[in-house]
């Protein structure tokens, strides 16, 4: 990694260390709420746009341009590494990742294999031109959690409770276990695809854990996160981890193995910060809606989440969860800016 990349205010404040100012990025940046990136999905299914090296690059670069963020996120999706693998999982317009054939049984583990990287050479091309590319800016390459990603498997598509994959969890363990643990094996392939391409950190989104009491997520939950940050602890990327509505897990969430954790907006970052011990660096937290409060509000919860962040021996500026389809460009630029002049002189 170029010293000046390994210097980037992203990768210094993911380490813990002092930077010239609180980096920022967005989940979701590359995505609905820009005009080109619509322009450029047009008549292409999302599934399709992650495969295609072109638009992975295009679509990715589009918030950098825009924003000047401290991080690229890696466009793809929590089901790319399944499809590639011939699993028959589809993602709808309006509902998200549907599953054809759910898997209730273990019969239907067959269908689930660790992704290689002769399944995914779109990746490792779309990667390595994007790290040319851009520069100094970190890429941040991810992967869903065994949880989140099961619970699409074992239910069909989207789930308001997830009450057949609770049910399995406590029913039939084994499968689970099993499910998981395979899904853990296809995250692990597929960030290693990314960072051995040259991806400088990881995220892995659990984005439905915080359905789970921290009883169950510590049982059939912890120990398959844990055997993903465990396999990528070789390399010298940070780890980060993030999940919505998990405050209540942000401790084992952190004791499974992550660098940094993420937390939403229902959690202030101090307490954040606390929970998960005080020594990780934390990112987050804005609120999504407040993107529509106006910009008095805006800058009011930006400097407390700025001053909430100094708690962590690193603080990463984010959303609570991801850029809404609905949001103004314009305002996020503005955020971008403020974060960056802000806390710089703050640190002054």
């Amino acid at each position: 990694m170029p010293s000046t990349l390994a210097r980037s205010p992203f990768l210094l404040a993911a380490r813990g260390e002092p930077g010239p100012h609180t980096p920022v990025w967005f989940m979701r940046q590359a995505g609905r709420s820009l005009p080109e990136y619509r322009a450029v999905r047009e008549g292409t299914t999302m599934l399709e746009s992650c495969m295609r090296p072109d638009l992975v690059v295009e679509i990715t670069l589009q918030p950098v341009r825009r924003y000047g963020v401290d991080a690229a996120i890696f466009y793809s999706d929590i089901v790319t590494p399944l499809k590639a693998t011939g699993f028959g999982v589809e993602i709808k317009p309006g509902i998200g990742p549907v599953v054809a054939e759910p898997i209730r049984d273990l019969a239907g583990l067959d269908a689930v294999r660790p992704v290689t990287p002769a399944d995914v050479p779109y990746i490792t091309e779309s990667v390595q031109e994007l790290v040319s590319q851009l520069g100094d800016t970190p890429l941040i390459g991810f992967a869903g959690a065994p949880f989140t990603v099961a619970s699409y498997l074992v239910e069909g598509g989207p789930s308001k409770d997830h009450a057949k994959t609770k049910a399995l969890m406590h029913s039939d363990p084994k499968l689970w276990h099993a499910l998981a643990d395979r899904l853990a094996d296809v995250a692990i392939a597929y960030l290693i695809v990314q960072v051995e391409a040259g991806a400088s950190a990881i995220q892995l989104f659990d984005s439905w854990a915080g359905g789970l009491s921290p009883r169950d997520y510590e049982r059939f939950v912890q120990p398959h996160s844990a055997k993903v940050f465990e396999a990528l602890s070789a390399y010298d990327v940070p780890r980060i981890h993030f999940g919505v509505n998990t405050g209540e897990l942000l401790g084992l969430m952190s004791a499974a193995g992550a660098d940094v954790v993420g937390a939403d907006w229902r959690v202030p970052l101090d307490e954040a910060a606390r929970r998960i011990g005080g020594k990780k660096p934390v990112q987050g937290n804005l609120d999504p809606a407040l993107l529509h409060a106006g910009w008095d509000v805006l800058e009011a919860e930006i400097d407390r989440i700025l001053l909430e962040g100094q708690a962590a021996p690193g603080h990463i500026f984010n959303l609570g969860h991801g850029v809404p389809p609905d949001a103004d460009p314009e305002v996020l630029n503005r955020i971008v800016k403020h974060v960056q002049t802000a806390s710089a002189r703050a640190t002054a």
